[in-house]
């Protein structure tokens, strides 16, 4: 890795400069919050990067508005969203933007006594969120479930509590696949229906699905596969039943337009894409004290290069090289050091 090569001794980049100097310089420890989303890769690829070079990454999944919040703050080192910046937003702000990593977001479920993966589409999963279908057996969910024995049951809908780019994302694609979602849009806090139990991350809805009978939320795989959920099958907008996996959210993730580093990945087409794949994005100060962001950048470097492999064990999928090569070449180059105005690669 010789991205950095030209910063000085105490921040050079690349894995065994760092080893071969922590004897006389120690490493910082880097902060960053925001996202749940991506917090179950970020969180493994912080322990193997400590492993491998002795530097702490400390992320705390907040929820993407709490991690935007504290990066316009400048109280984190780089700050976590699933609901990017405008180009606007981030001039204001002064900051940059890229994105990390792909992942699924999932609707789960848990019914006492069905084991069966349920399938569902975005008209019934919007009709849920909003209240209007309120039990298990409804003839909407019997409809796409022939042969399931349906509960006469109470659906107990759980949502997020905070400001979450899980939300956004899942509520993006509500509004593109459900008549009614379509004027209220996407929003990281959505107008959900009044009769439903709020969770805190998507670790806390999925504490909430996981203890409730009859309950129904959203959260990314990763989530879902840790808490041992259900999750339903979804028909994309080819109309073709598709399961969560690496497999769908990278059939996703290839039908994307890649043209920039920003990208649409919600209900793109393909017979095998996953209807709710999103990227998840870094932001960070556009001019900082170049010791902090080379570090921070030094870790993403090494975990879109080094860290692909974890990512695919937890079901989330690497960005693709030519998106990466991209960040470097634009997004990091912009980057300067508030103390000299020179990039800090």
């Amino acid at each position: 890795m010789k991205l950095f090569a030209k910063n000085l001794l105490a921040v050079t980049i690349g894995v065994g400069t760092l080893i071969s100097t922590t004897a006389t310089f120690a490493a910082p420890m880097i902060n960053g919050s925001g996202a749940t989303f991506p917090t179950p890769i970020y969180t493994k690829w912080a322990s193997d990067y400590r492993g491998a070079t002795g530097v702490t990454i400390n992320y705390q999944g907040t929820g993407s508005s709490a991690g935007i919040d504290a990066m316009k703050k400048r109280t984190v080192d780089f700050g976590g969203t699933d609901d990017p910046l405008s180009s606007a937003q981030l001039n204001e702000a002064g900051l940059v933007q890229f994105p990390s990593v792909i992942g699924g977001v999932v609707p789960v479920y848990h019914i006492e006594g069905l084991n069966k993966t349920l399938t569902l589409n975005g008209a019934v999963l919007g009709d849920i969120f909003l209240n209007k279908i309120t039990k298990w057996n409804d003839p909407a969910i019997v409809k796409l479930n022939s042969g399931v024995n349906l509960p006469d049951a109470d659906i107990r809908v759980v949502r997020r509590s905070d400001g979450s780019g899980t939300s956004y994302v899942f509520s993006d694609y509500l509004t593109r696949t459900n008549s009614s979602w379509k004027t209220l849009g996407a929003s990281k806090t959505p107008k959900w229906g009044t009769n439903t139990l709020g969770g805190k991350g998507n670790d806390g809805v999925a504490a909430q699905v996981k203890q409730l009978n009859g309950s129904i939320g959203y959260v990314e795989y990763a989530f879902a596969k840790k808490n041992g959920l259900l999750a339903a099958n979804l028909i994309n907008r080819d109309g073709k039943v598709v399961a969560p996996s690496a497999s769908s959210f990278t059939a996703a993730a290839n039908k994307a337009n890649w043209s920039n580093t920003v990208v649409e990945l919600n209900n793109v087409p393909g017979a095998n894409s996953w209807p709710i794949t999103a990227a998840t994005y870094i932001i960070m100060p556009k001019s900082s004290d170049k010791t902090k962001s080379v570090e921070v950048l030094r870790f993403f470097e090494w975990a879109m290069t080094k860290g692909q492999g974890q990512a695919m064990n937890l079901e989330y999928i690497p960005l693709p090289t030519s998106v990466y090569q991209k960040v470097k070449a634009s997004i990091w180059k912009s980057m300067t050091d508030q103390a000299t105005g020179q990039s800090i690669i």
